[in-house]
């Protein structure tokens, strides 16, 4: 090989070759451009726009208004109140603050620490941020709040600086009305509980927006590109709910809370037993929606109780679990055993299932023994030889444990299912909470014996309302619900809800002949003698349920919950009303002193209300008149006239004054007023009426020239036996000749 051999010159031919390809790759590379750039301008034009838009301009959201919620009559449960952010612009800050050469960060620091009682040092390091556009000092002030910050603003110059944006927050007219029911909004107005949170998505609408071009360091331009969305507000819901019916069902409540001095908080529901809406929905103790972050009285007992500091994350952590328990709705989403209220469903699946007759005969001894146990009846030396009837007007244990063995599990259990408790009830509320039974292959004899008297099982408080219900409707279950209709901004109506029926759950010649049974227990000789109402016909069973989940030392439960359920008029009803108080601290804890009075107490205050005349005749009620001024002879002949007595104290002819006063309500032919002839007040002491009977009462007070008010049971017709459980006035108090003394008149030795 030669050392320096001489290079062929390329051939034409590579030459061509190595520019074709050269050639490909750059076309190649046009082309993809040019596919890149096609692509970008055509298929991401919008995402492409909104960026440089976004990089060139700023957006203002606009809120959409959070509609109202109303009640069945119109009145405003929940509504909107404006309030402002206060908010600053470091970067407007930092631009001023080099032009002027001021300390404009640390005027404002100072000024708006002072206005709002802020800590300045936290101000100053948001106003030396200075890479933000906005950073909010203070949210939810108040009008006058923001004419300070105003005022303070236009003084110092900073209207480029500080600024103050109008919004709104949640606002419950009603304060703790339906607290739980309603539920509240978040910090950002976003449903968190109840009905806001499960409607969310109608009450909020679309948010709108206000956008604006700035220049490269963010500041907006005084005359460039703007944009404006409009919001869309949401609708209006209008629900079933009714103040009046929801204010009675939280009062008696409170006061069932307060006698029996209940651990865990009561509950109750009053519904259309036709449609199932819902009229009132209540916990007790209730919270207010507009401080919902505040612990009601017995929560922040229970917190202090613990002894943990309040900066330490113990107190945090149980605040925050208290906070949770307290807001969470007891009659929707906690499960219980219904104990002897569920002997309605027991009682209807036999008639239905021809395993019994109402006059069946039973016998019960205080006992009966099922798969080798011997389970109690509450009355320990036995209710004797009954009928069917009488075993579930007097809530017989035993009576209840051989008819289900009758029944048979099998059609127990599809009796179960059909009643709805396998199965949400399909409220508009979240969080239901589902029952637990037994499966029906282990539905053995111990189990059905048990269940038959409504225990070793758990529903929630609404699904038990539910099904005692279908029992009132003619044996039709329906879906209960908070909704009645939903409008828009102008007041039209874009929707109205439509009762569903689920299923005819027994026949309507069944429900007859259960609701007749329930009446003679209100009525005669039954346990809910406690829920009478004079005039009315109630339909009503009682319950005391043992907590097997909680045990003492020995493994014995010792907690109880008692319970009563009704409905009214009990031949042709039209409301449900059921209410729990769970672990009751009283002496007597059965469900027909710890709950049957105060249904009865509301069943009086709302049925007339909603229009239901009363069947019988009542005991009359007078409204004292106003004597004074009146000749002594004018004064007695209207007392007769209005059937009631007269005392006078004094020789005088004209009446000076009167004991009780005007507008007093007596009842007619028992009621007594002290008329005063001469300057002259008499004094009498109150007597222990505490375990007397109501006659006995009725003699006592009268002998003191008192006057009698009846509490505790509304029918006092059937009211022989019953015994004073607690007087308004105190023994041995002095007071006015004619005062009123209210005696709470209730039968204490009834069981369940």
């Amino acid at each position: 090989m030669r050392k320096h051999e001489r290079k062929k010159p390329f051939s034409a031919r590579v030459a061509k070759e190595r520019v074709s390809i050269l050639l490909l790759f750059f076309g190649v590379c046009l082309l993809y451009f040019l596919f890149t750039l096609f692509r970008m301008q055509v298929f991401g034009y919008e995402s492409y726009q909104s960026k440089v838009i976004r990089q060139i301009t700023v957006g203002s959201s606009l809120s959409a208004e959070r509609v109202e919620i109303l009640d069945r009559n119109g009145n405003v449960l929940a509504t909107n109140q404006t309030v402002w952010r206060i908010y600053i612009s470091p970067v407007a800050i930092q631009k001023a603050s080099k032009r002027t050469g001021r300390n404009f960060a640390t005027v404002i620091a100072e000024g708006l620490g002072e206005l709002l009682g802020l800590e300045s040092e936290a101000i100053l390091k948001k106003a030396s941020a200075s890479a933000y556009l906005d950073q909010t000092i203070l949210r939810g002030a108040d009008k006058e709040t923001v004419d300070k910050v105003l005022a303070f603003v236009e003084k110092e110059g900073l209207s480029s600086m500080v600024h103050a944006e109008a919004g709104t927050t949640r606002y419950y007219p009603f304060s703790s009305l339906a607290a739980h029911t309603l539920g509240f909004t978040g910090s950002d107005n976003q449903g968190l509980f109840g009905l806001e949170a499960y409607y969310d998505a109608l009450l909020t609408g679309n948010d709108g927006q206000y956008i604006s071009a700035v220049d490269s360091q963010g500041i907006k331009l005084p005359s460039a590109y703007t944009d404006y969305i409009e919001a869309e507000d949401g609708l209006t819901l209008k629900t079933t709910l009714d103040v009046f019916v929801q204010s009675q069902l939280e009062r008696c409540l409170e006061e069932a809370v307060a006698a029996t001095g209940a651990q865990n908080r009561a509950c109750g529901i009053v519904m259309n037993v036709k449609t199932g809406g819902i009229l009132a929905m209540a916990t007790a103790p209730t919270f207010d929606l507009n401080t919902p972050y505040t612990l009601d009285a017995l929560s922040l007992a229970r917190l202090e109780a613990t002894g943990f500091a309040a900066d330490s994350a113990e107190y945090k952590t149980e605040k925050n679990k208290l906070l949770y328990e307290m807001w969470r709705n007891k009659a929707v989403t906690e499960i219980y055993e219904p104990g002897s209220t569920f002997k309605i469903i027991t009682a209807a699946t036999a008639i239905e299932e021809k395993a019994v007759s109402t006059t069946s005969p039973f016998f019960c001894p205080g006992y009966y023994v099922v798969g080798g146990c011997r389970i109690s009846c509450h009355k320990r030396k036995g209710h004797g030889s009954i009928t069917f009837t009488q075993g579930l007007q007097q809530s017989c244990n035993p009576c209840m444990m051989q008819t289900a063995e009758r029944i048979g599990s099998t059609a127990f259990y599809n009796s179960f299912l059909s009643f709805g408790y396998r199965e949400k009830t399909g409220i508009d509320l979240p969080g239901e909470g589902l029952g637990i039974f037994h499966s029906e292959g282990s539905l053995g004899v111990t189990e059905l014996a048990t269940a038959s008297f409504g225990q070793r099982f758990k529903v929630s408080v609404l699904q038990q309302l539910c099904a005692v219900a279908a029992v009132a409707n003619d044996g039709v279950l329906v879906t209960p619900h908070l909704i009645d209709s939903i409008l828009d901004g102008d007041g039209n109506t874009l929707f109205t809800y439509k009762t569903e029926e689920k299923r005819q759950v027994v026949s309507a010649e069944t429900a007859k002949t259960v609701s007749a049974m329930l009446e003679g227990g209100v009525s005669g000789d039954g346990g809910a003698k406690n829920a009478a109402v004079a005039g009315y016909r109630i339909a009503a069973k009682t319950g005391t349920s043992e907590k097997f989940d909680i045990l003492d030392s020995a493994g014995n439960s010792y907690l109880r919950i008692g319970s009563c359920v009704g409905y009214a008029p009990y031949d042709e009803a039209e409301i449900a009303v059921i209410i729990i108080v769970d672990e009751p601290t009283c002496a007597v804890k059965y469900g027909s002193v710890t709950a049957a009075p105060y249904v009865g107490r509301l069943f009086e205050a709302v049925l007339p209300y909603l229009g239901i005349a009363p069947s019988t005749e009542q005991t009359p009620k007078v409204e004292v008149a106003g004597y004074t001024g009146l000749s002594l002879s004018e004064a007695k002949a209207l007392l007769q006239k209005q059937g009631l007595s007269a005392t006078v104290v004094g020789s005088g002819a004209t009446v000076l004054a009167q004991t009780p006063p005007a507008k007093t309500v007596l009842t007619q032919g028992l009621g007594n007023v002290i008329l005063y002839t001469e300057p002259v007040t008499e004094e009498t002491a109150v007597p222990n009426l505490v375990g007397k009977t109501g006659e006995e009462a009725i003699k006592l007070l009268l002998d003191a020239s008192l006057n009698i008010g009846f509490d505790g049971i509304r029918n006092q017709a059937i009211a022989g036996g019953a015994t004073v459980t607690a007087q308004s006035l105190p023994p041995d108090y002095k007071v006015k000749k004619g005062t009123v003394v209210t005696v709470t008149l209730l039968y204490t030795d009834l069981a369940e």
